[in-house]
C-alpha cells in the first residue's frame, strides 16, 4: 500500500462529519516559494516565513549559505549552556572515565564491579544524550536552518556510533569540533577535523595502528565511505599503503606526552586527546592511487588526505550524495555532474557546490517530491507544532527518533543512514510515523515538562490551523488532503490528518 492510500485510509477510518477548517487568511507564500522553503530548511516555523519574506529567495539562499545567523533564542541557549557538556572538555570526559575503568577493575567485590559499571554506563549514556539533546536544539531553533542540516548531513557521512567504547563521551565534541565549524567550508577541513577526532579514531580503530601492528579500518572507510565510494576504481593495495600512512595517528589518555626519542620529538603532534605518535609511524615511502608519497610525520597524511580529496571521484561521489539527500533518492547525472565540476574548480567549497544544486532546474522541479526521513520529519513536525515555544523536555523527541531507527550518533555501522525513501516507507514505519502525528495532534506529548521530570503547568497545545499553516502549509496540500483535512472531527484530529498528510512527509 502506497504513503498517500495509508494515509486516507486512515482518514476514511477516523475521520467524523464535523466542520471544516476555514482559513481567516489567504496564503502569502506562492506553491513554489513554500516548498522552497521547506526544502532549505528542517520546516517551516513563523521566523523562518517572516525571514524569507524579508529578504527574498536570492538573499535568504545567500544568508543560509554564509551560515553565520546563529544566534539561538535565550532560553534555547540557557539549556544548552547547561548541559555538562558545556563546561566538561572531551578530554576531562575521557581522562575520568579511563581513570574510574581502572579502579572499578581493581575492586574485589564483585557486585560493587557491576554496580559501579552500570553506573559510568549511565554516565555515557547521559553525555551521549545531551550531545544528542543539543543538537535537536539547534534543529529546532536555529535560524541557520541550512548550515543545521549540513550539521546532520556531515554527522550522518561521517558516522560514529556512540555505544563503541568511549565515544559515548566524545559525541559531542565530535559534533561541535569535528563538524560544525565545516559544514559549509571546504570538504578537505572536514576530512582532516574528522580524522584528528578521537571519536573516529576510537570508533574505526585507528587509535590501535602502529607500525608493527596495521588496522585497515579506517583508512578502508576513508576510502570507501567518506571520500571516493566504493566504485572508485582504487584497491586492496591502496587501502594496505593508506593505513600504513596514517599509522601513529591516534589517541593518548595520559597527561604526560608519550616516550619519544630526541630525533623524533619534533615529528610529534599533540591535540587534546589527538596524538600523532612518531614512535608507532610507519615512515617508509608509499604510492597510493598510482602516485608516490615520500614518507614523512603528519605532514605526509596530510598530503595523503590532499590526494584523496582532489580525485575526481571524490567531487563525483561527495556531489550525489549531496544530491540525493536534498534532489531525489536517484539525482539527475547533469546535475550531479556540474556539482562535481565546481567541487573540483573551487577546491571542494561546499556552499558553492550547494548553490549550485539550489539554483539548478532540477531542484526546482523536484520540490515536494523528496520523502522525509525520521530526523526530518520530526523537527519539522515540533518546528510546526509549536512555533517556537520552547521545548523543555526533548526525551520525547529522542524516543520518536530511536523508535524510528534514526537515533544520532545510534547508527553501528560506518556506512551511515540511508538517505532514500524506501529505507523509511515501509507500513511499519509509516504507522509509527502517524502515531508520532496523535500524539502530537493530541497535546504537549510532554515536552514543556521540567528536566526534572514534574509536569508543567503550559499545556502547550499545538494549534496548527495556523496563520503559519495558511502562510506556508496550506499552498501546497492537495484537494485530497484539503478535503481529508475538512472530514475532521476535532482540532486534535485535524493536526493529526495534517502532520500524516502524503504531502508533509515529503518535501
Amino acid at each position: 500500500m502506497t504513503r498517500s492510500r495509508i494515509f486516507h485510509a486512515i482518514v476514511l477510518l477516523a475521520a467524523g462529519a464535523g466542520a471544516a477548517q476555514a482559513a481567516n487568511s489567504p496564503a502569502t507564500l506562492s506553491r513554489d516559494d513554500a516548498l522552497w522553503l521547506d526544502r532549505i530548511t528542517w520546516g517551516l516555523d513563523s521566523a523562518t516565513v517572516a525571514r524569507f519574506r524579508e529578504l527574498g529567495r536570492r538573499r535568504f539562499l545567500d544568508e543560509q549559505l554564509a551560515g553565520k545567523n546563529d544566534k539561538l533564542p535565550a532560553p534555547v541557549q540557557a539549556q544548552i549552556d547547561n548541559l555538562d557538556i558545556a563546561h566538561d572538555s572531551a578530554a576531562k570526559l575521557v581522562v575520568d572515565e579511563v581513570a574510574e575503568q581502572k579502579r572499578i577493575n581493581a575492586l574485589g567485590d564483585e557486585e560493587m564491579k557491576k554496580s559501579a559499571r552500570k553506573d559510568r554506563n549511565d554516565m555515557g549514556n547521559k553525555m551521549a544524550y545531551e550531545a544528542t539533546r543539543r543538537e535537536l536544539l539547534r534543529a529546532i531553533y536555529s535560524p541557520d536552518q541550512l548550515k543545521e542540516q549540513m550539521v546532520w548531513f556531515w554527522l550522518n557521512h561521517f558516522n560514529v556510533f556512540a555505544q563503541k567504547g568511549y565515544v559515548k563521551f566524545l559525541a559531542g565534541d565530535y559534533a561541535d569540533q569535528a563538524i560544525r565549524p565545516y559544514a559549509l567550508g571546504h570538504f578537505r577541513n572536514l576530512v582532516m577535523a574528522t580524522l584528528k577526532s578521537p571519536a573516529m579514531l576510537q570508533y574505526l580503530d585507528n587509535a590501535q595502528n602502529g607500525k608493527n601492528r596495521i588496522n585497515e579500518n579506517y583508512a578502508r572507510e576513508l576510502m570507501e565511505l567518506h571520500t571516493l565510494g566504493v566504485d572508485a576504481g582504487y584497491t586492496q593495495g591502496d587501502v594496505q599503503e593508506l593505513a600504513k600512512i596514517l599509522t601513529g595517528v591516534g589517541v593518548d589518555t595520559n597527561h604526560d606526552d608519550p616516550k619519544v626519542r630526541p630525533v623524533m620529538r619534533q615529528y610529534l603532534v599533540r591535540e587534546g586527546l589527538f596524538t600523532f605518535n612518531p614512535e608507532r609511524h610507519d615512515f617508509g615511502d608509499r604510492v597510493l592511487l598510482g602516485q608516490k608519497l615520500k614518507g614523512g610525520g603528519f605532514d605526509e597524511i596530510e598530503r595523503a588526505v590532499d590526494l584523496l580529496v582532489k580525485q575526481p571521484a571524490c567531487a563525483q561521489f561527495v556531489s550525489r550524495k549531496l544530491a540525493t539527500y536534498f534532489v531525489a533518492d536517484d539525482p539527475p547525472p547533469k546535475l550531479v555532474d556540474r556539482m562535481a565540476r565546481t567541487f573540483q574548480h573551487s577546491d571542494g567549497d561546499i556552499a558553492q557546490v550547494l548553490r549550485v544544486m539550489f539554483e539548478s532546474d532540477e531542484f526546482i522541479a523536484s520540490l515536494g517530491r523528496k520523502f522525509k526521513d525520521p530526523m526530518h520529519y520530526v523537527v519539522s513536525s515540533v518546528r510546526l507544532a509549536y512555533d517556537g515555544k520552547t521545548i523543555t523536555n526533548m526525551h520525547p523527541v529522542v524516543t520518536w527518533l530511536n523508535n524510528q531507527g534514526e537515533a544520532l550518533f545510534g547508527h553501528s555501522t560506518p556506512d551511515g543512514y540511508a538517505l532514500t525513501e524506501n529505507a523509511w516507507a515501509s507500513s511499519g514505519q509509516m504507522s509509527r510515523r502517524f502515531e508520532i502525528a496523535r500524539i502530537i495532534g493530541n497535546g504537549n506529548a510532554g515536552l514543556f515538562d521540567a528536566a526534572d521530570g514534574t509536569q508543567s503547568v503550559d499545556t502547550g497545545f499545538p494549534q496548527l490551523s495556523s496563520k503559519l499553516y495558511y502562510d506556508g502549509i496550506q499552498p501546497y496540500l492537495s484537494k485530497t488532503t484539503l478535503a481529508a483535512l475538512d472530514k475532521s472531527a476535532s482540532q486534535q484530529e485535524w493536526n493529526a490528518f495534517l502532520l500524516a498528510s502524503p504531502e508533509f512527509n515529503s518535501r
